[in-house]
């Protein structure tokens, strides 16, 4: 007689296996329609999968924070909570750069047979993260109330946004980790342990969230600090769970503790991936701030309208962020092992199943949004289902970027994705944003007053003088732009940005010049 034990598991099982061959019937489909090579589809299909459901997890966490808020304590805290997430988003996007060097570096190591290598890439990348992350938390700590001054126009709301931001970079360097591992796993084929990880501590976040912001049973109403919080807890036992993955040496990569810390051709690599991708993401959520600041010059109503619309945008794009996980592995394994052809095929046939796929979920949240603005008990509702609307209309466009800046990432070539992304944020959405303005209003800035003394300090018996260098002034400046366009401007404008960043990556794929950048390197 098997035990009870056994039988779950055989349950288990038989339900993981109905679940997946539910799930090949979509490849299978187009396939059966032409559109997609069956095999090529399937193979990454069943790689973007665990990465989507981890993804959309991830976004309908935050989701779920806006949700609460915004029925906890209205729309000052949805504000404060958007304008503290774009500072906390600041780092999970260096988390992003520096682990597309871990996915790019793994998976050309693991395509050419090199698994000793593509262990030392993961300890690697742990250094790395830290060099960056602890400063990071250091520095928000001190500087929160500055921070998030910057872009609210009322104490109230940099109060909640400096107080959020303080608690949740308390555990960057755990998401820093915890990228690090799920982007190693995935290099080496397996994008499912890092959703079994995620459907584990995601909904704890949401539940933790929950509990904080609203009060319930025995813990204190926290509102947005709740969900700090709670994010900052989730965010640990994250690391703490991956960390034991990677130490087990169970599992297709190790994070070996002894030997060798530090390999200068390996970290430059790592480097060399991921410098334009932070570029990327930095231009990107700098260029986000100016933006946010003309949408703040229309009032809170405006900024929670977008916040609500942008975060159901987020979640109905997660398959592109599979799809461009299942890229990076099989364009970089693919040339890993010397075929560039086969990886440029891989390429193409994932941005394929991925373009239709988001088409299809563009088109129901372009109808389902009214709906969906009633669930967030939006303020202004009809602002809300327009900008949701308009996010719809832009997830063709995010499909193609995302997805072939994942196959160049796999590939190694990460420039072209940061020229895009400077194109479409510099050229495009900041300008066309800024004339949505009235006509005549001036937008001014500084000046600013920096005082170069030097303070003193010690060094053993060494006492150093304060050193006065006096105060640097740097001019301000002022400019009108606007002409009086209103939001239509503002809808152009994030529609112009996606699909000017597809453009350059869909040029940039095509040529095949990323193929030079393949050729693994190897630890000394």
């Amino acid at each position: 007689m098997p035990s009870s034990r056994d039988r779950v598991q055989a349950a288990l099982a038989l339900f993981r296996n109905r679940v997946q061959a539910l799930l090949a019937l979509f490849p299978a489909l187009l396939a059966r329609l032409g559109l997609v090579d069956r095999s090529k589809g399937e193979e990454a299909f069943d790689l973007a999968v665990p990465a989507m459901v981890t993804g959309g997890l991830r976004t309908l966490l935050r989701t779920a924070d806006f949700l609460m808020v915004s029925i906890a304590a209205g729309s000052t805290a949805v504000a404060a909570l958007e304008f503290g997430f774009q500072y906390y988003f600041i780092p999970f996007g260096l988390a992003l750069a520096l682990t597309s060097g871990t996915i790019s570096v793994v998976s050309r190591f693991k395509g050419a047979g090199d698994h000793a290598d593509a262990n030392f890439a993961i300890k690697q990348s742990l250094w790395l993260s830290l060099l960056v992350s602890v400063p990071i938390t250091v520095g928000t700590w001190e500087y929160a109330d500055v921070l998030v001054g910057l872009l609210a126009s009322d104490a109230e709301t940099t109060r909640l946004g400096a107080d959020y931001l303080r608690v949740v970079m308390l555990s960057v360097v755990f998401r820093f980790w915890s990228m690090t591992a799920a982007r190693a796993l995935a290099g080496a084929g397996d994008t499912r342990t890092p959703m079994y990880v995620r459907l584990v501590t995601l909904p704890t976040n949401i539940a933790l969230n929950a509990v904080l912001i609203f009060g319930l049973w025995v813990f204190p109403e926290l509102g947005v600090v709740g969900a700090a919080w709670g994010t900052a807890i989730a965010n640990t036992v994250a690391g703490v769970v991956f960390f034991a993955i990677l130490v087990s040496g169970r599992w297709d990569v190790t994070l070996e503790l002894g030997g060798k810390q530090w390999d200068w051709g390996v970290a430059s690599e790592i480097v060399r991936v991921a410098l334009p991708l932070a570029g990327t993401r930095l231009s990107r959520t700098f260029g986000r701030f100016p933006f946010l600041f003309v949408l703040g010059l229309f009032g809170p109503a405006v900024v929670a309208a977008y916040a609500i619309g942008r975060r159901v945008m987020l979640l109905a794009l997660m398959p592109a962020w599979g799809y461009s996980t299942a890229s990076s592995t099989l364009v970089g394994q693919r040339l890993g092992a010397d075929d560039p052809d086969e990886a440029a095929e891989y390429g193409w046939q994932t941005l394929r199943i991925a373009l239709v796929t988001q088409l299809l979920i563009g088109a129901a949240l372009f109808v389902a949004a009214t709906p969906v603005a009633r669930a967030f008990d939006a303020g202004n509702l009809d602002l809300t289902v327009t900008f949701i609307r308009v996010f719809g209309l832009s997830v063709a466009g995010f499909s193609v970027a995302r997805t072939l800046r994942g196959g160049l990432r796999g590939a190694g070539d990460t420039r072209w994705p940061l020229y895009g992304g400077l194109l479409g944020t510099y050229v495009v959405r900041l300008p066309l944003a800024f004339l949505a303005l009235p006509v005549g209003q001036v937008i001014a800035a500084g000046p600013w007053a920096v005082d170069l003394t030097l303070q003193s300090f010690s060094l053993g018996p060494v006492t150093v003088p304060t050193v006065a260098l006096g105060v640097f002034t740097i001019p301000g400046v002022s400019f009108a732009p606007g002409m009086g366009w209103g939001l239509a401007a503002i809808f152009v404008a994030i529609l112009g940005d996606m699909y000017t960043r597809a453009a350059v990556n869909l040029v940039r794929f095509r040529s095949g010049a990323w193929r030079a950048y393949g050729r693994p390197t190897t630890a000394d």
